[in-house]
């Protein structure tokens, strides 16, 4: 399969500034991939991006992913509705870090160049700048951003002469590259559209070069019609610190029927048949939800590895299909710990119960229990008992004890 047929199977087309898409199976070009360091990960959007630039990578395209030094230093404006807090220079430093360590784990094993747009923006002065790009860029392309429309309407919040450069940077980034590595090609997700073509304009009209813009669209919840990648406690990130490799799990886990064959198409690397696959059990036998199964597994893998993708479907299996705590390895159980309360072994069911807030009273835990509303590792507890070894005490189906040492 030719890069253009893969990326079009896999919903990777959008806006391109190419006459055709299938120039992309001409090679090898050079092209460049940014995240803006307003924070010390990438989110699950981030990621949808980063899939399809591995798509390029592998097809032989040579990459450089940017970290963006000189931009976070600004805040990328485009779809905010409010001017950016300012970063300290250490925070910018601490999140660019992050985001080139998340960018070893998601290409690990496909070449790349991580580059920094700080390092090109340090010796350049404020008026070689307006001299040498700021010259050549038409005041008209910069006001006809979108971004730049919305906060100098009637209802806009205003935008500082900062956050409205922000483009002739972006755009500079690009010119630099194409100056020092040859890239003709700049990658990015749909909202970053209007600030990627700066960088062509630059180029077209400093150097006299052709350049171009492949963007990604937005993924949609096909059962919401909303932006695709937000849980109830907002962005999924990909570093565990922020979102759990247990709550990333669970976040794919949960994927609704209409679109988890589209979600695998963008978010994992399986081919066409095991996809196939996927949507003959969605198709079949929903109910079992063996495709989204098989997209949190892929997914968890290519993020946090696979020995943690394995540990999270695992703690899966024991809070809801039945597997018992006793096959959990010592990682794992700190990883169920982390998830759900915990309790002592050597506690009774009633303090178990009242302990971690489920009962409100020893006599409301007592009537749970007699009720048969509370199971020890999946039996009916029908007496208060002490529990003496590693257990999964559940009332109902979602609230859940861990005992354990």
């Amino acid at each position: 399969m030719t890069l253009s047929e893969e990326l079009t199977w896999r919903g990777f087309v959008n806006q391109m500034t190419y006459p055709d898409i299938k120039a992309l199976d001409k090679g090898p070009i050079s092209f460049y991939w940014g995240v803006d360091p307003s924070a010390d990960s990438m989110t699950i959007g981030n990621l949808a991006a980063a899939m399809m630039v591995y798509h390029f990578i592998k097809a032989g395209h040579k990459a450089f992913l940017l970290v963006g030094g000189a931009t976070g230093m600004i805040g990328d404006p485009d779809g905010k509705k409010d001017e950016r807090t300012l970063l300290t220079l250490e925070d910018i430093a601490r999140n660019k870090a992050a985001i080139a360590e998340q960018y070893k784990t998601v290409f690990a094993g496909q070449p790349f160049d991580i580059v920094d747009n700080y390092d090109w923006f340090k010796g350049v002065g404020y008026l070689d700048f307006l001299r040498n790009v700021g010259k050549h860029v038409p005041l008209s392309n910069m006001l006809g951003r979108e971004f730049v429309q919305s906060r100098l309407g009637e209802d806009g919040s205003g935008i500082s002469y900062a956050e409205f450069s922000y483009s002739l940077i972006q755009g500079y980034d690009f010119l630099t590259l194409y100056r020092d590595h040859g890239v003709t090609l700049q990658l990015c997700g749909a909202d970053q559209w209007g600030n990627s073509i700066s960088g062509v304009d630059m180029i077209r009209r400093i150097e006299g070069g052709e350049a171009h813009v492949y963007s990604t669209p937005l993924i949609i919840n096909k059962a919401t019609g909303k932006k695709f990648g937000k849980s109830e406690d907002g962005a999924v990130w990909l570093d565990p610190n922020k979102t759990s490799v247990y709550k990333f799990y669970q976040f794919w886990l949960n994927s609704d029927d209409e679109g988890v064959v589209d979600y695998a198409k963008v978010y994992t690397l399986l081919d066409k048949e095991a996809i196939d696959t996927m949507a003959q059990q969605v198709a079949t036998n929903p109910q079992a939800r063996e495709a989204q199964k098989t997209l949190a597994y892929e997914v968890t893998k290519i993020v946090h590895g696979e020995k943690k993708a394995r540990s999270a479907e695992k703690v899966t299996a024991v809070l809801f299909g039945g597997a018992s705590v006793e096959e959990l390895s010592e990682e794992e159980s700190v990883l169920l710990a982390q998830e759900i309360p915990t309790g002592k072994i050597g506690t009774t069911l009633v303090e178990l119960l009242v302990g971690e807030g489920v009962a409100k009273s020893n006599g409301e835990a007592r009537r749970l229990i007699e009720g048969g509303a509370v199971s020890v590792n999946g039996e009916k507890a029908l007496e208060d008992s002490i529990v003496a070894r590693r257990s999964l005490v559940k009332k109902g189906k979602n609230t859940f004890i861990y005992v354990t040492e």
